[in-house]
């Protein structure tokens, strides 16, 4: 099942992706007399995301096409999956083609790990903003799978990694690469990785949530960094250093995870961006399976500080 949080009559309501556009799940529950949870983190947080999955798989797909109020695909607007997750948990330099471009070497025993803030929380078709400070002169935009846990949990084994798991989405994590790096106005230092990724409009989340049981073999998924339409550069989640499985059963045995929790898995290759770029995330896999891809616009604010 696909679902994505869109904006209909001045709220950020849930749905399910159709043929025919997405069903509002308050759509939904009108019909059947049901009481879902008509938000995203709240169809999480509850679990009511797998029995919702279980009705999907079990006939609800076809009922689905006779249910009245499905918003067409001309109409959608997407707003991130959900605005206030209580942990955004990035990984770095988990490709090696990655690690290469900025010098350095994979992390092996443990992976390279950072947290965001909410307040940097985005959606498809928002603006990134590359920030107006000075000392702000080369933000990169990273293309990565994104896994949302799906409920509180501690010690997660390898093996049962995916009972742990909401689902899948894109992800563009962005970087003030020159302040990590140093410029003309600031001596790098990789301390400072939580001030530059932590600027607002730093991470864009969606547009859609893929259920796991659409993703038959995650480590075939290929994830491809996108910047006006040309693909820059593309790796296939087999070539992780720290595979998914990994990353949800290693951090669950450190911080643990709650539900609602986005877990961004690294980049095959980050790219520059300038104003008026496109970036976008794609990720596709065999048998011409693809997610619905995440497009931003970016915008300078230092070519525009009215925006700021």
């Amino acid at each position: 099942m696909r679902l994505a949080t869109i904006k209909l009559d001045g709220a950020e309501i849930a749905g399910i992706v159709t043929e025919r556009g997405v069903t509002p799940i308050k759509a939904l529950n009108a019909a059947k007399g049901a009481a879902w949870e008509e938000t995203m983190f709240a169809l999480i947080e509850t679990g009511q995301l797998k029995e919702l999955t279980g009705w999907y798989n079990d006939g609800g797909r076809a009922e689905l096409a006779n249910i009245p109020g499905a918003v067409p695909y001309d109409k959608v607007v997407y707003a991130p999956l959900y605005r206030n997750p209580k942990r955004i948990f990035g990984i770095g330099l988990n490709y090696v083609d990655h690690a290469g471009d900025i010098g350095d070497a994979a992390p092996q025993g443990f992976p390279g790990s950072f947290f965001k803030m909410a307040d940097t929380l985005i959606g498809e078709g928002d603006e990134i903003r590359l920030p107006a400070l000075k000392e702000a002169q080369k933000t990169t935009a990273e293309a990565e799978l994104g896994v949302i846990l799906g409920k509180r949990c501690r010690d997660v084994s390898e093996d049962n990694w995916l009972d742990a798991v909401a689902g899948y989405t894109t992800i563009l994590d962005m970087t003030e690469e020159s302040i990590l790096k140093g410029n003309d106005f600031v001596k790098g230092n990789p301390r400072y990785l939580t001030i530059v990724k932590n600027f607002p409009t730093f991470f864009s989340f969606g547009p859609q949530l893929v259920t796991p049981d659409e993703v038959p073999d995650v480590l075939k998924l290929e994830v491809q960094s996108v910047r006006n339409g040309e693909v820059y550069a593309k790796n296939v989640v087999a070539n992780m250093t720290h595979r998914p499985a990994r990353l949800v059963s290693l951090h669950s045995s450190i911080q643990g995870w709650y539900a609602g929790d986005v877990l961004s898995t690294g980049t095959p290759r980050a790219f520059g961006l300038a104003d008026g770029d496109v970036a976008e995330c794609r990720i596709v896999g065999p048998d011409g399976f693809a997610m619905e891809p995440l497009k931003n616009p970016v915008v300078d604010l230092k070519k525009h500080p009215e925006k700021a």
